[in-house]
């Protein structure tokens, strides 16, 4: 029997994206043999409004670009088209319309999960797809594990390698805790050497520096 395609999405503000979420997101795919992840730069997100954002043009084109030439990784414009704050929710319907016999995978780090709670309907969330919280420097797995508290608690496992992960998806795991190889790099390092006049050479695909640079993105003082 053929089994249904995987897809992970990746959603993010992407301000930039940087070698850090390519590293991520081509070790989940090995390691859960997803036949693609969907990069979803969001638009206006809800938890990370701030002054200095790039349009979201300028980050969907930056994730194009970092994407090109990586077979199984592909950027999606789901979020950057509308006209309005970006929810999960809506973004998991439209992507299960697209892939109706999908099993989806929402791929975040262990920072970002930590604020689950806070989503638009986040236990509906938690029920549209199988979550994969991965290590982020300066985020502890063990902190994102307790976030839910126990009623969660028969969803939830640790898991170590690619077998690992089979059993526990086998066994009706839907939120999957990884420990992976994170880079330490962050989007907030990015922007503030780019402030200060400083190198990014091998923090970001040379496309996206280039655009960055075109753009004269990350100029002013963040707030």
């Amino acid at each position: 029997m053929t089994r249904p395609l995987r897809i992970g999405i990746f959603g993010g503000t992407f301000d930039p994206i940087h070698c850090g979420h390519l590293r991520a997101a081509e070790e989940i795919r090995s390691r859960l043999r997803l036949d693609r992840v969907l990069f979803v730069p969001s638009n206006t997100p809800p938890h990370k409004r701030r002054p200095g954002m790039a349009p979201a043009a300028d980050r969907l084109a930056m994730v194009r670009s970092a994407l090109r030439g990586r077979p199984g990784l592909a950027a999606s414009d789901l979020e950057v088209a509308l006209p309005r704050t970006s929810y999960s929710i809506f973004t998991l319907a439209k992507i299960r319309k697209l892939f109706p016999a999908a099993r989806l995978f929402f791929l975040l780090g262990a920072d970002a999960f930590l604020e689950i709670k806070t989503w638009r309907e986040w236990r509906r969330v938690l029920d549209q797809c199988t979550f994969i919280v991965m290590t982020r420097p300066g985020a502890s797995l063990r902190a994102a594990r307790a976030v839910l508290g126990p009623d969660y608690l028969d969803r939830m496992a640790a898991v170590r390698n690619a077998a690992d992960a089979e059993a526990r998806l086998q066994d009706g795991r839907t939120i999957l805790f990884f420990r992976i190889e994170a880079l330490p790099i962050s989007s907030t390092a990015i922007r503030r050497l780019v402030r200060d006049g400083r190198s990014i050479e091998g923090l970001v695909p040379g496309g996206v520096a280039a655009r960055i640079k075109s753009a004269k993105l990350y100029q002013g003082r963040e707030q």
